[in-house]
């Protein structure tokens, strides 16, 4: 493999995961952001960590915020957007010989 190459996961930023181990187990929600060289991805209202903010110019007050901590891309499970539940992707030649991802449940291809 080449070092300039990215790594392709089974999911993508903006996709409707399944959290299938660890405190979220079973929850749902939609990936932010991923990060490949961590192989982590970031999910909407999952995995919150409480972060105390000093006081700044911006926000005087300072505080707790929570915010989302990332979660390892082999916890995660793509939610098939036909059935919505949880399936395992393929990867297969498409239209224009470009690769696709594929539901190994239905077999439908899924955007995005």
């Amino acid at each position: 493999m080449e070092r300039n190459k990215k790594a392709k996961f089974h999911i993508k930023t903006g996709d409707t995961v399944k959290v299938i181990s660890g405190d979220d187990k079973g929850k749902t929600g939609k990936v932010l952001s991923v990060d490949t060289s961590k192989r982590r991805a970031f999910v909407e209202g999952l995995n919150m960590i409480t972060k105390h903010v000093k006081p700044t110019a911006a926000k005087p007050e300072g505080g707790i915020d929570k915010k989302e901590a990332s979660i390892d891309i082999s916890n995660l499970m793509l939610v098939d957007p036909k059935t919505g539940e949880a399936t395992r992707t393929g990867r297969k030649a498409g239209e224009n010989g470009k690769l696709v991802r594929y539901s190994k449940k239905t077999g439908e291809v899924i955007n995005g």
